[in-house]
């Protein structure tokens, strides 16, 4: 229980310094939250408990494709920001058109045989 803790605090600090960050300087925050930390992080917590590096290696392809996807929300949420609309909105349809993609990346990798 403390590990898990712990593994909590760690991300949440990082969560939290690139939030301060970027509110000093957009292009800072942007460098520090583009580097895949919770990638990063779950790929460490994820063998600190299994030591399975082939583990890590399966997440980091799965990770891999689902970032294609997840593009969609850095298109479209400064889209829908730029028509004037609600942040939240614009905030929740980007994050369902993004949930689409990742349907859609997932159906298209099994029809060409890639298993995630």
């Amino acid at each position: 229980m403390l590990y898990t803790l712990l593994k909590v605090l760690i991300s949440a600090i990082l969560i939290a310094a690139i939030s301060e960050i970027a509110k000093r300087s957009s292009l800072l925050g942007a460098i520090l939250a583009s580097i895949p930390l919770l990638s990063v992080l779950a790929m460490v917590w994820l063998y600190v408990d299994t030591r399975n590096a082939l583990e890590v290696s399966h997440l980091s392809i799965a990770i891999f494709w689902l970032v294609i996807p997840s593009l969609v929300l850095f298109a479209t949420l400064p889209l829908f920001i730029h028509w004037q609309w609600n942040f939240y909105v614009a905030l929740l349809v980007a994050i369902a058109l993004t949930v689409i993609a990742y349907f859609a990346m997932l159906f298209l990798l099994a029809k060409v045989g890639i298993k995630i």
